[in-house]
């Protein structure tokens, strides 16, 4: 009953033991109590429990009562980390109980010796085990021996095992009332989607998980080991981090299982190194290890070592003495049969490599690499890796290439199961080495072109397909109704309170946020691989007079692809790190310009414009001939303010996050009617002024405003118009750029509520501060809202990278309009509208901060 319904079981054992129960009675309460606080709560006082049933048995002089309390103690002395005794009391009670009884008890040493990563004596006693407890029909015992089988095999790779007992115990578990056992089985099913490879199947199971523990009251340590190892795998290495580091503090107070701390302290120092934080990593993993070997748990312990050494090497290490530990490590890993063994070899080889040991290296790099054609997407690419690094040291250029293609190959297909855009951006950084590598193999052995297609290759890649989202869910559309009625009662709870928190209302407003990212996490990707490979030929062709600029990195400096005229050249830019420095110079000046008064610095931006064009553009600046420019800047620049460079003042000027998105783009058609959506959101300086005189200029144009500028109604106008013009208070959220927001009447209009659109506008111009703004994840990945609007079908976007001052912005826009009316693009229009701008400082760095996005 202790797994069917937790607290009532506690508390029936503590009123028989109230009524002065015979030995037999107190032994089976005490033991009932042991178990509740071994698995939910204090490990000092389950032990003290289970040995008072151990006494009581004895009293009672049942052999399979003392037995099965032997089994119960014996695995409560492993978890407190007291492995000979548990394992001493394990193998009394086997000697102890008969038939029935001795089969339950092997299933619990199973159950220790996997908690112990000693899977060989595991499987044995299950295969003794499962036998007697089918003949006896016992289908709870049965469906837990199978589960923890399953879960065997998923630590030793056999993922299709796994899988065929978790499903069997699962359909046993329906015919019982074992609540808790039954959350088990899905969290299972999730372990189970995690390890073949399907992350959004795998957050929903454990997500339903959860839902099911926390009705019981019963805290999953287990569980969060499981969900941080998804969300690393997803891209959320800082959310895992948070989990696991706060499942321990959790564990800590409550006195809770020793072995369960070690195996969170591993999954934190895992997702510290995921997070970059080498020296939180070493800290976590050298606590892991040291818990793990005073728990005579080798199989664990070897992997803590193997996350020491990777943090290690990330903190700047590199030595002889490294290369033999993660050799070590690797040889004990396959010795284990562990799926983790190649990612040690790969290891040793990259270390060697740093010391110049071509010979070490070539040898474990050729262990790693094996892992390249079998096994989970990460596994696979693994061995890419592996394999990109053993052709680099033996100077083969194309072999690099031919594994780095490979390699994010794997990635593409794993991206792609993945639906939410967050994810696929975020998942493109376990790809970052091969993308590395491949340039750097390009620059060095190939010509322009060729580094163009790999700068391409990993660049905006989210952008190539629209999210998939699952059609109408219900859930999912009450958050957000939700979330926005929140927001707008703590932003006016704000207002009234001066500016001060309002706790509760920001409590609730995380909440929602939370549930919101966990539904579009669980969408499943229904496209089947990449789709449309990046064709420089397509390309050039489709540039006609223009020019589209490139800027690729590699280590570290910047590296110009001028292409245009049937060709592709390259140039020499400067280090990446003094352009982002110089960018943040030029942001913090046009913040200050967006105010009257602060004419002086107009001079101190116009030289900042200056320098960046030399690191950005350097001698390609000299060549972009008469015609529109693109500009196709990386992550780290996607806030550079384009137009303030000397020589792009005067241009049709278009920015886009990679070529493909802009080949894109410019071959979308505009959607048929040509219907112009004008919206005003509250609470604007002006009041959106220009968006009465912008009507006037459309016959058919449909203008919301006050009570009509509600999101439902907002999204239903914008879904499939020609244009819209949105005048709104925008908020960009760093820390969470998909709840990025346009002001609107009922509350904020989040990027997640544009990707429920079937198609965006064609034509978009966002008229309010940082609206342009993006948050670089992943690998070369954009997230935000101009980045949401241009995989559903708009092709051209005019939005600001900065603060802006709303009068200024007035002029700006009509003059924009104007010359939409005329019949030019987007960026021809708002060429022509800076140059008709007063001179004034106020009102050009209200140009500069403004770009035009995409084609259209």
């Amino acid at each position: 009953m202790v797994f069917a319904a937790p607290g009532e079981a506690l508390a029936r054992a503590e009123q028989v033991l109230r009524s002065d129960p015979t030995p037999l009675d107190a032994s089976v309460a005490h033991q009932v109590i042991g178990i509740w606080q071994r698995d939910f709560g204090d490990l000092a006082l389950a032990l003290d429990h289970l040995r008072r049933a151990r006494d009581f048995a004895a009293r009672a002089d049942s052999a399979d009562r003392e037995a099965d309390v032997l089994a119960a103690l014996g695995v409560a002395l492993v978890h407190a980390g007291r492995t000979r005794q548990g394992l001493a009391a394990l193998d009394r009670g086997v000697a102890r109980g008969n038939g029935h009884t001795r089969a339950r008890v092997l299933y619990r040493r199973a159950f220790a010796s996997w908690v112990l990563g000693r899977h060989k004596e595991a499987l044995e006693d299950l295969r003794r085990a499962i036998p007697v407890l089918r003949q006896a029909d016992d289908v709870i015992w049965t469906a837990r021996a199978l589960s923890v089988r399953a879960t065997v095999h998923l630590a030793m790779g056999a993922v299709e095992r796994a899988d065929a007992d978790f499903t069997a115990a699962e359909r046993l578990w329906e015919t019982t009332g074992q609540e808790h056992d039954k959350a088990v089985a899905v969290e299972n099913r999730g372990l189970a989607a995690y390890r073949s490879g399907d992350i959004p199947a795998a957050l929903r199971l454990l997500a339903e998980a959860k839902e099911r523990y926390d009705e019981l009251g019963t805290p999953p340590f287990m569980l969060y080991i499981a969900r941080c190892d998804v969300l690393m795998a997803a891209g959320l290495a800082p959310e895992a981090l948070a989990e696991a580091d706060g499942a321990i503090a959790a564990l800590d107070r409550i006195g809770g299982q020793s072995t369960r701390k070690a195996e969170l302290l591993l999954t934190a120092a895992r997702s510290a190194l995921s997070t970059g934080d080498a020296q939180t990593a070493i800290a976590r993993a050298a606590v892991a290890v040291r818990l793990f070997s005073g728990q005579r748990r080798s199989w664990w312990e070897t992997h803590a070592r193997l996350v020491l050494i990777e943090a290690r090497v990330a903190g700047g290490a590199a030595s002889g003495r490294l290369v033999q530990d993660a050799a070590a490590v690797a040889e004990q890993l396959a010795s284990f049969g562990a799926p983790a063994a190649p990612e040690a070899s790969l290891l040793a080889g990259r270390i060697a490599l740093a010391l110049g040991w071509t010979a070490d290296a070539e040898r474990h790099l050729a262990v790693a690499a094996r892992s390249r054609n079998a096994g989970p997407p990460l596994t696979r690419m693994t061995g890419w890796a592996a394999q990109a690094l053993r052709a680099r040291a033996a100077g083969s250029g194309r072999g690099v290439l031919e594994a780095c293609r490979r390699g994010l190959d794997v990635l593409d297909d794993h991206r792609m199961t993945l639906g939410a855009s967050e994810l696929r951006a975020r998942a493109t950084a376990q790809g970052a080495e091969l993308a590395a590598l491949a340039q750097q193999a390009s620059l060095a052995h190939g010509g322009p072109r060729r580094l163009l297609e790999w700068s391409e290759r990993w660049r905006a890649t989210v952008l190539s397909t629209p999210p998939t989202r699952p059609p109408a869910d219900p859930a999912l559309l009450a958050s957000l109704t939700a979330f926005r009625e929140i927001a707008s009662r703590a932003e006016e709870a704000r207002r009234r309170e001066g500016g001060r928190p309002v706790p509760a209302l920001e409590r609730e407003q995380r909440r929602l946020e939370r549930e919101i990212r966990s539904r579009t996490h669980h969408t499943r990707g229904d496209a089947p691989g990449e789709g449309d490979r990046f064709d420089p030929a397509r390309l050039l062709d489709r540039l006609g007079d223009a020019r589209l600029v490139e800027l690729a990195v590699v280590d570290g400096r910047v590296h110009i692809l001028l292409c245009g005229q049937g060709r592709v050249r390259r140039f020499a830019g400067g280090l990446l790190a003094e352009a982002v420095a110089e960018a943040e110079h030029v942001q913090a000046g046009l913040r200050r310009l967006a105010h009257p008064g602060a004419e002086a610095r107009l001079p101190v931006v116009e030289a900042a414009g200056k320098r960046l064009e030399e690191l950005l553009l350097g001698a390609a600046a000299d060549q972009l001939g008469s015609g529109p420019v693109v500009i196709v800047p990386p992550g780290a620049l996607h806030r550079v303010p384009w137009a303030l460079l000397p020589s792009l003042r005067e241009r049709v000027l278009s920015v886009s996050p990679s070529a493909g998105s802009w080949l894109r783009a410019r071959e979308t058609e505009p959607p048929p009617g040509g219907r112009h959506v004008l919206v005003r959101g509250p609470g604007l300086a002006t009041e959106g002024a220009e968006v009465p005189e912008v009507a006037g200029r459309y016959a058919t144009a449909r203008i919301l405003e006050h009570d009509d500028a509600q999101v439902p109604r907002v999204l239903a106008e914008l879904d499939g118009a020609a244009l819209a013009h949105i005048a709104a208070h925008g908020t960009f959220r760093a820390d969470s750029p998909l709840f990025s927001a346009l002001r609107m009447a009922d509350g904020p209009l989040i990027v997640h509520d544009f990707e429920r659109l079937a198609r965006s506008p064609y034509r978009i111009i966002l008229s309010s501060c940082d609206t342009a703004r993006l948050a670089s994840v992943g690998a070369d990945e954009l997230l935000g809202l101009v980045t949401a609007l241009l995989p559903l079908g708009t092709a051209g976007v005019v939005a600001s990278s900065a603060p802006v001052n709303d009068a200024a912005v007035v002029p700006l826009m009509l003059a924009l309009h104007k010359g939409l009316g005329a019949g030019l693009s987007l960026a021809e229009a708002l060429r022509d509208a800076r140059a008709a701008l007063p001179g004034d400082a106020l009102h050009q760095a209200t140009g500069w901060a403004f770009a035009a996005f995409g084609a259209a």
